[in-house]
């Protein structure tokens, strides 16, 4: 009872918050890269401070993001983890799914901000743009952050990696690191959130060029050290 009024609080809250920061990133798309990634961090923050005082949950980072371009593999549990890892990364472009940068006005600036769009089709054409994205990103000096899993998963769940994340590592020629995360502890895939900390476990910088085995081994190794 307690953990779906602290639920409906905090919807209430974050999403009346959220339309005027929603507005303003969408808007500030048209002004240059810098200033969508200040309402991109802005919207973050007030995330994180909305989960702080609504449901009781904080986040706990043990180990830092690096201060050069990196892979990250992260797990994917709750959206928290995306909005917490836009700020905490500083300015990293995402790996998406194709539906969402369909999403009308939304998926526009989605791609504006920084991403590299995956289409579950797998055709070459759609292979052949995710890679010059890629190489585009590269040039600009950015990090990357993926969900290699695909999607989210309930606390527990070790699905295998998608053939995406092998084909990303080959081409970006980064290290990478694997980013285990706790979130579905305390906001479950059903049922209400409960109050508590969210870890970000940073693993060890694992080498570019490994063959795919091992390095699919060593990143699913690493975002499910928590669970």
């Amino acid at each position: 009872m307690i953990g779906s009024l602290r639920n409906w609080v905090f919807m209430i809250v974050f999403y009346t918050g959220s339309v005027p920061i929603v507005l303003a990133t969408l808007i500030s798309a048209l002004f240059g890269h810098r200033m969508l990634v200040a309402n991109v961090h802005a919207w973050s923050s007030f995330h994180r401070w909305a989960a702080r005082w609504c449901l009781g949950i904080q986040s706990q980072y043990v180990g830092s993001a690096s201060a050069e371009p990196t892979f990250y593999a992260a797990k994917h549990h709750a959206t928290y983890e995306t909005l917490e890892l836009c700020r905490e990364l500083g300015n990293p472009v995402f790996v998406i799914k194709r539906e969402l940068s369909l999403i009308p006005v939304w998926g526009w600036a989605i791609q504006q901000y920084g991403a590299i769009v995956v289409d579950r089709e797998a055709s070459s054409g759609a292979l052949r743009q995710m890679m010059r994205e890629a190489k585009q990103i590269l040039a600009e000096g950015r990090s990357v952050i993926i969900f290699p899993e695909g999607t989210r998963v309930a606390a527990g769940e070790k699905p295998p990696l998608r053939s995406g994340f092998a084909g990303l590592y080959r081409v970006l020629g980064l290290e990478v690191v694997p980013i285990a995360i706790n979130s579905g502890d305390v906001l479950p895939k059903h049922g209400p959130p409960k109050p508590g900390v969210v870890t970000f476990l940073f693993g060890e910088r694992i080498p570019a060029k490994l063959p795919r085995e091992e390095i699919e081994a060593r990143v699913h190794t690493g975002i499910n050290a928590l669970d």
